[in-house]
């Protein structure tokens, strides 16, 4: 999934509007397995110089970045973060975990050649699935309305929960950015 899907269901899964650690704790692990990829990204690409077709065709399945994204998309790291959060009875660091694990979760079935070794330190096995969140050649044609609708529907329910005025616009931005990346996916790929 886009990272505003990420942001959005992961909000409206374990954020709780009113108690900003918790909605921020929420979107916080929601965003967190991506960082590693925008910061090599950002890097390679806005400080190095790197063509694009180099940074996300060679660098993204070298081993180096595979690595990094193994550590950071870990079933197992975030599985002691949760535990830990829940032996702690820490809500905040439970909603962190709770969007982690649901974000890895749902990366795990919609990514198509482009996946995570999600077992590490274990192995390096990656899941392979059948279907993308982006690649209509393994039906992102039938994915991308099922996670648009999920994006809306969080952000109806984060409405509905009574999120402040800047809360709606900035859940408002994230969802607009997701329609628009959505967009561009079936139409470029």
């Amino acid at each position: 999934m886009n990272t505003p899907a990420h942001l959005l269901i992961g909000a409206a899964a374990f954020g709780v509007p009113g108690h900003g650690r918790i909605m921020g704790a929420a979107l916080l692990g929601a965003v967190m397995p991506d960082v590693s990829l925008y910061v090599l990204a950002g890097v390679s690409l806005f400080v190095l110089g790197i063509p694009e077709d180099v940074v996300f065709g060679e660098l993204y399945f070298s081993s180096a970045w595979q690595t990094v994204f193994a550590i950071d998309n870990s079933f197992l790291i975030w599985g002691v973060i949760m535990a830990l959060a829940l032996r702690l009875g820490w809500r905040p660091m439970t909603a962190f975990a709770s969007a982690g694990l649901l974000h890895l979760g749902t990366d795990f079935v919609l990514h198509s050649g482009d996946g995570r070794a999600h077992f590490w330190p274990l192995n390096d096995w990656v899941f392979h699935s059948p279907v993308s969140y982006w690649d209509s050649s393994h039906h992102a044609h039938w994915i991308v309305p099922i996670a648009v609708s999920a994006c809306v529907l969080a952000y109806l329910h984060l409405w509905r929960g009574g999120i402040s005025a800047w809360g709606r616009v900035g859940f408002g931005s994230l969802l607009a950015a997701e329609l628009w990346v959505a967009s561009q996916w079936l139409s470029h790929f």
